[in-house]
């Protein structure tokens, strides 16, 4: 006897979704929306962080080889977020790009100041 089965197909609408999703949902589509604004503004805010880990690394006593890579790391992610927007790829990429730099920049910046 063969037992039924439940349907599979959910929309990702339908799907359970945890509070941190729902925020990164609602966060970009805002960025979808009004792309050329919020890139703009974005590009100021994580150029302003990026260069304060930056000045807190190189303000370290320590100009060893980990901390020029992670400066390194810095540069790099700000400027992949710049050159994302301005070859104006997909929403998407650009706001995950934007977090991950943001989010790299911060991370620098606390462990730094810690």
């Amino acid at each position: 006897m063969r037992t039924p089965s439940l349907p599979l197909s959910y929309s990702e609408k339908q799907q359970r979704s945890t509070g941190i999703t729902k925020v990164y949902n609602n966060l970009l589509g805002e960025f979808t929306r009004q792309q050329t604004g919020y890139s703009t503004i974005a590009i100021i805010a994580q150029s302003c962080i990026g260069s304060v880990a930056a000045m807190v690394l190189l303000m370290s006593n320590l100009h060893d080889l980990s901390k020029m890579v992670l400066l390194f790391f810095v540069t790099i992610l700000c400027m992949g977020y710049n050159a994302a927007v301005l070859a104006q790829l997909k929403s998407k990429i650009t706001f995950n790009m934007l977090l991950v730099s943001l989010l790299f920049s911060c991370s620098i910046i606390i462990a730094n100041l810690l």
